[in-house]
């Protein structure tokens, strides 16, 4: 609090009579105290540290959260930002998140593949939004759907998001740049049209979606999906039609080879392959894509082996191995 001269002079005490001597030997007291508190809370040279340096004031919050001094960092000061790094434990996500990835060397280098794992781990908490209809050029269809299950539980969703996982570090080995339509960190989703867009932007050289079918009992093997020709509306399949059964032809042969699976015994005649002119993910592409039904969940045999880390492995590997001959052969 600040006082004004006049309440200063009027409220001051009356000053005592000293003699010089008294005043002369109370100055010099006052100095060498003075001197000593200097010398010790400063010492000599250490002039810099005298001086106070304004600080900016912070919030509560920020003082709070305000890092503490460690080894090797003086208190204040920012410590560096870790390096990015890159991890095949789900880094992609529904726009494609890898894209920043760069490409590596190998044989599979310059090229591109969109793996879409089928279904999303959320939607079944989100079934007005992935009930809602969209356009797929011939018809509509839903936005989404949950996919299937074993009998035991185990989602169609967490099956394919696994066998991605494998799919894209495998193809990583080999050079190529992966990216994903979905990693399980969307709410739903994304609609089987926006499915068909993110590989589409990629310029993917392959595309592939992966499932697994949900189908009676004794129905067992797997079956690779290949689209139809579909020219309606904004599909128009007509330039992937032949090089995706190229691709979908040569998984369909690694699948067997590498997994021991035969192909399904009640789709495709034996052949494994099916045509099919009725799914948005297909309809809309203008890359090469399939989708590939790795077994059947509600078959106790099939489930067996889906619900296997080895085996899911191997159908990786099937996979893996299909489109690197399909990039090869271009």
């Amino acid at each position: 609090m600040l006082y004004d001269d006049d309440d200063l002079q009027s409220s001051a005490p009356r000053r005592l009579h000293r003699s010089p001597w008294v005043i002369a030997g109370t100055a010099l007291v006052a100095c060498l105290a003075g001197w000593l508190v200097w010398h010790t809370t400063n010492g000599p040279g250490d002039e810099a540290a005298a001086k106070v340096v304004p600080q900016p004031s912070r919030s509560s919050a920020e003082a709070t959260h305000a890092p503490s001094a460690s080894p090797g960092r003086t208190a204040g000061s920012t410590p560096k930002a870790p390096k990015p790094t890159h991890s095949n434990s789900g880094s992609g996500s529904g726009s494609g998140s890898d894209d920043d990835k760069p490409a590596g060397s190998g044989p599979l280098a310059g090229k591109v593949v969109v793996i879409d794992p089928g279904h999303n781990p959320n939607n079944y908490q989100h079934s007005a939004e992935i009930n809602r209809r969209v356009n797929i050029g011939n018809g509509t269809t839903e936005c989404d759907t949950t996919g299937t299950s074993t009998n035991g539980g185990y989602a169609e969703a967490k099956f394919t998001l696994d066998v991605s996982h494998r799919l894209r570090a495998l193809l990583e080995e080999q050079g190529a740049r992966v990216t994903f339509t979905q990693d399980g960190d969307r709410a739903f989703g994304p609609c089987v049209t926006e499915r068909a867009d993110i590989g589409n932007k990629a310029h993917a050289d392959a595309a592939v979606s992966v499932h697994a079918d949900g189908s009676a009992v004794g129905n067992r093997g797997f079956h690779v999906i290949l689209p139809a020709l579909v020219q309606s509306g904004t599909a128009h399949t007509k330039g992937i039609v032949a090089p995706s059964r190229d691709l979908g032809t040569r998984i369909a042969g690694n699948f067997v080879r590498d997994t021991g699976s035969a192909p399904s015994n009640y789709i495709g005649g034996g052949t494994g392959l099916d045509t099919r002119g009725d799914l948005g993910g297909l309809n809309l592409s203008t890359v090469p894509k399939v989708f590939i039904e790795c077994g059947n969940m509600r078959d106790p045999k099939d489930a067996t082996l889906l619900t296997n880390g080895s085996w899911r492995q191997k159908a990786a590997q099937g996979i893996a191995d299909g489109i690197s001959s399909f990039l090869h052969a271009e």
